[in-house]
């Protein structure tokens, strides 16, 4: 089976999830397989109880994903475009609302289509030679993909506008000062490792706390603060209740590392 076949992998290590766009050869571009692939291995991941974190990167170290696939997309009618835009809300919708944390490792061009990915995810760490950008009007068209809503909810209205409007793109270290990016890993160093040694808190950490929390997060962008607020206080009744918070206590009793089972 080739790899246009196949065009994401889905591997574990311990429990981190990894999904890797496999399209190297076209810089790991959205084509509608792909999109598709994202989707349903990413819900795999999610379903599965003993992951508690899942990492999007893409092949090779050229592209993290150049954006849409443009040279599937001179076929395409008018029509056929905006359902393959529609693709990028149903089969990424996944990630967006995974109750694990998904993050990005961005081991190089995060361009359009592929920094949008990139904002679907939680979090971002990218490679030092990584490159950010959202081109869309350069070509006439602006970001379809979340781009316009989500990236003003990163980096704040004026730096959203300075990098929609102007096409500004930005280099890992820029990025890593404006917020776009959590984390960038130096040149010599291997990103995924790099990102799964990060990772090591949520990695052995407590699966419901962190749920709620990446729930509570996010209702603060939909709601007003109040309505914010007593969210935050159902969530935190959700983790009085849990296992690991009594673990927790007799692990610190016991002056021991807490071993958390998502319970």
């Amino acid at each position: 089976m080739s790899t246009e076949e196949v065009p994401v992998l889905v591997s574990r290590r311990g429990p981190i999830g990894i999904l890797t766009i496999d399209r190297d050869q076209r810089l790991n571009a959205l084509s509608r397989a792909t999109l598709q692939a994202l989707g349903r291995l990413g819900k795999e991941l999610v379903d599965d109880a003993n992951i508690r974190a899942i990492i999007v990167t893409g092949a090779g170290a050229r592209a993290f994903c150049a954006g849409a696939d443009l040279k599937e997309r001179q076929g395409f009618t008018l029509d056929d475009v905006r359902q393959q835009v529609a693709l990028y809300r149903t089969e990424l919708g996944v990630l967006d609302k995974s109750p694990k944390p998904v993050v990005a490792a961005i081991n190089g061009v995060a361009l359009g289509g592929g920094l949008e990915l990139a904002l679907v995810c939680d979090l971002r760490v990218a490679a030092a030679h990584a490159v950010l950008g959202l081109p869309e009007t350069s070509l006439g068209i602006i970001p379809g993909a979340g781009g316009t809503q989500r990236l003003a909810r990163v980096v704040g209205e004026g730096r959203a506008v300075e990098m929609i409007a102007l096409g500004r793109r930005l280099t890992a270290a820029e990025a890593l000062s404006w917020g776009l990016v959590n984390l960038v890993v130096p040149e010599g160093e291997d990103l995924l490792e790099a990102t799964l040694a990060w990772l090591s808190p949520i990695a052995c950490g407590a699966p419901i706390a962190q749920a709620a929390a990446l729930k509570a997060v996010r209702a603060s962008f939909e709601v007003p603060l109040e309505r914010g607020l007593e969210l935050e206080s159902v969530y935190y009744d959700e983790t009085l209740r849990s296992h690991d918070r009594n673990e927790a206590l007799l692990a610190f009793a016991e002056k021991r590392k807490p071993l958390f089972r998502g319970e």
